[in-house]
C-alpha cells in the first residue's frame, strides 16, 4: 500500500468519524426537543414551547405544578440542580410516573424524556 492510499484511507476515516459525530451532537438534542414538544402537546401546551428559550422552563414548571418565579432558581448555582430535580420528578408525576422516572427525567434527559413524550404514558395534571 502507497502513502497516497494510507492518507486517502485516513482521510475517509477521519471523515466517517465527523460524521458520525455531528449526527450523535444534533441527533441527541433534536431527540430531546421532539420529546418535550410531545409531553407539551399531551399536557395541552404548546409543542412549540419546547424551541423558545426560558419559556420552555415555564411550561415545563407549569405542567410540574411549580411556581413561574422557580425561573430564577434554576441559575443559581447547585441550587438550579436541585430545583431542576424536583421540578423533574414533578413533572414525571404529572404523567403518572414515579420518582425513579422524575429523576431519570432530570439526570438522563436524552433517554427519559422521549419516552415520556413517545411513549404511553398520559397528562393527568400536576401533582405538586
Amino acid at each position: 500500500m502507497s502513502g497516497l492510499e494510507l492518507t486517502v484511507f485516513a482521510g475517509l476515516g477521519g471523515m466517517i468519524s465527523g460524521l458520525f459525530s455531528l449526527l450523535i451532537t444534533l441527533g441527541i438534542p433534536l431527540l430531546v426537543i421532539a420529546g418535550f414538544w410531545k409531553a407539551f402537546e399531551k399536557a395541552g401546551e404548546p409543542g412549540w414551547a419546547a424551541l423558545v428559550p426560558i419559556y420552555n422552563l415555564y411550561v415545563f414548571l407549569k405542567i410540574a405544578g411549580r411556581p413561574a418565579w422557580w425561573i430564577v432558581l434554576f441559575f443559581i448555582p447547585v441550587v438550579g440542580l436541585v430545583v431542576a430535580v424536583i421540578a423533574a420528578i414533578d413533572f414525571a408525576k404529572a404523567y403518572g410516573k414515579d420518582v425513579p422516572f422524575g429523576v431519570g427525567v432530570a439526570l438522563l434527559g436524552p433517554i427519559f424524556v422521549p419516552m415520556l413524550g413517545f411513549g404511553d404514558a398520559r397528562y393527568v395534571g400536576a401533582t405538586a
